[in-house]
């Protein structure tokens, strides 16, 4: 293109720029600037319609210049022209960034008189998880912080989800002081800003406390027969279990008794009693933060017995034993 030529379309594009006539849509006068909205990282097509009177024409994003006429200005390689006739001029840009956000400016000249059309690209950015705290163990009473940061265009809202409870918390940050061991769970952050769908992170919260015994009772037993005591005891950690006798004896396993350990319950197993097998029997079930014992018996039918009760240590009556006991098995751990 000539200098002359280029002169008219410079001084077309200013005069345009610099008037405060009406702003156009194509070729329909008085309309307010078009607003288009793209994702980061899709092409988009801005579209000019022109008609046949058109003399010069060009493509300005803010103040720079993308196209005058046919010849390209920008540096930009995703910038290309699409279509350049008598009733379309329009350009591409492929892969939009967030730097591409703003107004662009068809500028054209018709019967000596500039015109110029706008479109406002918006540029959105689907909300993501950028950062969020790690999975986190904590002893019972404790204070848990988390925190999960998002991103996207526009601004994304964050929340925190309880799916036991269903409870719902707004904002990047969750505070829980003195944490139960029922809070225990998978605690859900969920970003969105309503371009994509949400991203949702987890993040696993366990409460260390210690054992407590559940499930305890006496069992009746017939000679010759089998019969089983359990010991069951919820804990975090998993609790680890020994069993003694009525005169503080550790059971030990025979060719008639078998002790069987299970996640969160112990079992005696007993696969042919004889007398020597009746009597009183402490369960008793420990980890790193603490302990609980219970008793029961293991008697004939028709005997007069009192119910097995759990109890904490130091609470029953040989407090002395089970003291000492809980001291030596927390050390080990």
């Amino acid at each position: 293109m000539s200098c002359p030529v280029l002169r008219n379309v410079f001084a077309g594009l200013l005069l345009a720029l610099l008037s405060n006539g009406p702003s156009v849509h194509g070729a329909e006068f008085g309309h307010l600037p078009d607003n288009i909205t793209v994702l980061e990282g899709e092409s988009i097509i801005l579209r000019c319609k022109i008609d046949e009177e058109v003399t010069h024409k060009a493509w300005l994003n803010r103040s720079n210049i993308l196209f005058a006429g046919t010849d390209k200005w920008s540096l930009d390689s995703r910038v290309s022209l699409v279509n350049s006739n008598t009733s379309d001029f329009s350009i591409q840009i492929e892969r939009v960034e967030v730097a591409d956000e703003g107004l662009y400016t068809c500028s054209f000249q018709a019967s000596n008189k500039p015109r110029i059309a706008h479109v406002f690209l918006i540029v959105q950015v689907p909300a993501r998880i950028v950062n969020i705290s790690q999975d986190v163990s904590v002893n019972e009473g404790g204070n848990v912080y988390l925190f999960c940061l998002a991103v996207g265009r526009p601004e994304p809202t964050v929340t925190w989800k309880e799916n036991k409870y269903g409870l719902m918390s707004e904002g990047e940050f969750l505070d829980i002081t003195e944490i139960k061991r029922h809070q225990a769970e998978e605690f859900e952050c969920i970003t969105n800003n309503g371009v994509t769908q949400p991203d949702i992170r987890k993040v696993k919260v366990t409460v260390n406390y210690p054992p407590m015994i559940t499930d305890v009772k006496n069992m009746p037993a017939q000679l010759g027969k089998t019969a089983v005591l359990r010991c069951e005891a919820m804990a975090v950690p998993t609790a680890s279990f020994e069993w003694y006798r009525d005169d503080r004896r550790p059971v030990e396993s025979d060719n008639t008794l078998r002790i069987k350990n299970e996640k969160t319950r112990s079992l005696l197993l007993f696969t042919n009693v004889t007398d020597k097998h009746f009597g009183n029997y402490t369960c008793f079930a420990s980890n790193r933060l603490g302990a609980s014992n219970a008793s029961m018996l293991l008697f004939r039918p028709g005997a007069v017995y009192g119910r097995g009760v759990a109890v904490n240590v130091g609470v029953s009556a040989g407090v002395g034993f089970w003291l000492c006991l809980s001291v030596s098995l927390l050390m080990k751990v």
